[in-house]
């Protein structure tokens, strides 16, 4: 059941200055009726490089991938990518900013961000009249 919490992907305003890769994560969002779900794809992030931000109705999710050079020495093959993953999306303000959760496991972020209860939607009980 659809309500009237709209999520939409933001253009990006200004340019990043940031001298590095910039990788736009997949993202699947799903609602139920008592929040919205976010799950983003971001590899070899460790989640103390993670930023989720909320304000105005954006929610922005940053991740950095730092170099493994120091892990290993002799690449064989080196094509996993080093840099900074970033999304943004506008998400109407009936979210409850206070209890947004989020949790990152094996490359993956999870996000729940419950739904305000004026947003939830409700039965309206029609009584005969008198």
């Amino acid at each position: 059941m659809a309500t009237d919490i709209n999520v939409t992907e933001e253009k990006p305003g200004a340019e990043r200055t940031r001298n590095t890769r910039c990788f736009r994560p997949n993202v699947d969002i799903v609602e139920t009726k008592d929040e919205l779900k976010l799950v983003a794809d971001m590899p070899g992030v460790r989640p103390d490089q993670i930023d989720i931000n909320f304000k105005d109705g954006l929610l922005t999710v940053q991740g950095t991938v730092e170099p493994r050079h120091h892990e290993y020495k002799n690449f064989l093959l080196n094509e996993y990518g080093v840099g900074d993953f970033c999304r943004t999306f506008r998400v109407s303000e009936q979210v409850d900013a206070s209890r947004i959760s989020a949790e990152y496991a094996e490359g993956v972020l999870r996000l729940t961000l419950p739904k305000a209860e004026a947003a939830k939607p409700r039965m309206i009980q029609v009584k005969p009249a008198t």
